[in-house]
């Protein structure tokens, strides 16, 4: 079935004059350059995450003449990528510099893609609130199936990147965990104070090292161990 799927996204993909079948081309690494009629030539990208084909896109570049510069007429690249800007910075002054450079947003925006559907396959539920912006460089969820509720915002600097730059953990306690004495217990201000959130700087580091679904394991299993000491520290005070 995961097989069909993805036979169907393919298809998907290809335009429906299927104007890049039966023409010269050159194929680099995951790209097919075909050379269409006129002055126009098309690019096929096809992406990849763990091995495995995902979607892939097209891109049609034309010049008037030779002596003008390139300019997209026509692609299927996810509206919310920037291929104009991409475009305005590169392909005036260097073609190759273009076409690699949308190879690298377009492969980074699948990874980041494909490993927060990877974490809600296999942690769905454990995890809540899951909001992330369109081209996934910013992303949060919540941990509620735990002895407090952790918050995690993540986000990339660049669209080709796959790592985090910004990483931001915080434990934040449903209720006191501190033993309260009976003193403590009679008095007010003790009792009704807000929760602080506390920092998880290991989650944090290891957001920023290991893919998510690495990074999220790494997280759960030391989450015990970390809360223990906080609060122990905590009581200590």
């Amino acid at each position: 079935m995961e097989a069909e799927r993805k036979a169907m996204v393919n298809q998907a993909n290809v335009p429906a004059d299927r104007q890049f079948q039966s023409r010269t081309t050159y194929r680099i690494r995951n790209k097919v350059i075909y050379c269409l009629d006129g002055a126009r030539i098309g690019i096929q990208y096809e992406t990849f995450f763990a091995g495995e084909p995902c979607e892939i896109y097209h891109c049609v570049l034309e010049s008037k003449s030779f002596l003008e510069k390139m300019n997209v007429i026509e692609h299927t690249l996810p509206f919310f990528l920037p291929i104009r800007e991409v475009e305005s910075d590169h392909l005036s002054s260097n073609a190759i510099k273009f076409i690699d450079h949308l190879e690298e947003i377009l492969q980074s925006y699948i990874d980041r893609r494909e490993q927060v559907r990877l974490i809600k396959e296999l942690y769905g539920n454990q995890i809540g609130e899951l909001f992330n912006s369109l081209p996934y460089n910013l992303i949060e969820f919540v941990l509620e199936d735990f002895e407090c509720k952790v918050t995690v915002s993540i986000r990339y600097s660049d669209l080709i990147v796959t790592l985090p730059s910004q990483a931001r953990v915080l434990a934040w306690p449903l209720r006191s965990y501190k033993r309260i004495s009976a003193a403590d217990r009679r008095s007010s201000s003790r009792a009704t104070a807000q929760p602080v959130p506390f920092r998880l700087s290991y989650a944090e580091d290891a957001l920023k090292t290991l893919s998510l679904p690495e990074a999220y394991a790494e997280i759960v299993l030391n989450l015990p161990r970390a809360l223990k000491k906080v609060f122990y520290s905590q009581e200590s005070d």
